[in-house]
């Protein structure tokens, strides 16, 4: 198993409500891209579903379509994200989708998780295996 860290920048972000509750609680669609620099480089899009309980608080599922290098080798992988937004911190724990890799990322595997900071960028570490 080798964990790799670094760092994404949010590059695009495009949400819309689907639903309208008072007092912030709301579900929207979110579409998001982003840019990865550090021990995995590439970009990726990711389709996030959001439900928020009330204003700065909110819970998401979603799936990530990345494309570049991960571990020296390049190709496209999906990634399944389950993560919270609490005051003002985004995070997520993913998982690799099996056999959803394609090119060199065939067969690969893995899970991780990320936390946002500040100015649209988070922090990320991977687990993969291959």
């Amino acid at each position: 198993m080798t964990t790799l860290e670094g760092l994404f920048q949010i590059t695009g972000w495009n949400e819309e409500p689907y639903s309208e509750g008072e007092d912030g609680v709301k579900q929207s669609y979110a579409k998001v891209s982003q840019s990865y620099s550090g021990a995995i480089e590439g970009t990726s899009s990711v389709h996030y579903l959001m439900s928020y309980q009330g204003a700065g608080s909110a819970v998401f599922n979603g799936f990530e379509t990345f494309s570049g290098t991960i571990a020296d080798k390049t190709g496209t992988v999906v990634i399944q994200h389950n993560g919270t937004f609490k005051q003002g911190v985004a995070s997520s724990d993913f998982v690799i989708v099996a056999g959803s890799g394609k090119e060199q990322l065939a067969g690969i595997a893995g899970s991780g998780s990320f936390r946002s900071t500040e100015n649209g960028q988070a922090k990320y570490q991977f687990s993969i295996h291959s």
